[in-house]
């Protein structure tokens, strides 16, 4: 797989801007529905009539949230240690654009643990795993603001909306708070 998770920062900002090339209009119908399948999401209700999601919006992201539905009981969980910007992180994951087609998953690789430094991730997967604990189990939404933009990345189209089912499996290099 093409490993896509591991963006760096400087890629994230150096997608260009919309109005430079034909990417925002060529991709119009697209957005659009990944736009409205994140409104949806937002809006899900579970079987109680409580919302399925939590908006996850840490200080930094001014505003911008993503979706997450914990599997797991929390408490039980509660006294794990929880990733800082600079620890790296082991997952294990699924991921799929908004129509439930497959973009990566760590289950192709043959540990099936996906690890990397939490500050080279996209910023979705930041928010939700400075939320969690080891041992925590989501699926996340996340829109394409916090993706991957207006980016072509591998099989993943401008303006994509990801779903991600994610376990934090550990947190082999782990930074402390200053």
């Amino acid at each position: 797989m093409f490993g896509l998770l591991v963006v760096s920062a400087m890629t994230l900002t150096a997608c260009g801007d919309d109005d430079d090339d034909n990417t925002w209009e060529d991709y119009r119908e697209w957005r659009e529905a990944n736009k409205t399948w994140f409104a949806e999401q937002a809006n899900k209700l579970d079987k109680d009539g409580n919302p399925y999601y939590e908006k996850v919006s840490p200080e930094w992201a001014g505003g911008q949230y993503i979706l997450v539905h914990w599997f797991n009981d929390r408490s039980e969980t509660a006294g794990n240690l929880v990733p800082m910007l600079t620890s790296t992180v082991s997952t294990k994951y699924i991921g799929r654009l908004y129509d439930n087609t497959p973009v990566d998953s760590s289950y192709n690789r043959t540990d099936a643990i996906f690890t990397a430094r939490v500050s080279s991730l996209i910023q979705g997967w930041q928010m939700a795993l400075m939320n969690m604990h080891v041992g925590d189990t989501v699926q996340m939404v996340i829109p394409y603001e916090l993706g991957y933009g207006s980016s072509l990345t591998g099989s993943i189209y401008p303006y994509s909306a990801l779903r991600f089912n994610m376990r934090l499996a550990d947190i082999p290099y782990y930074e402390t708070r200053p």
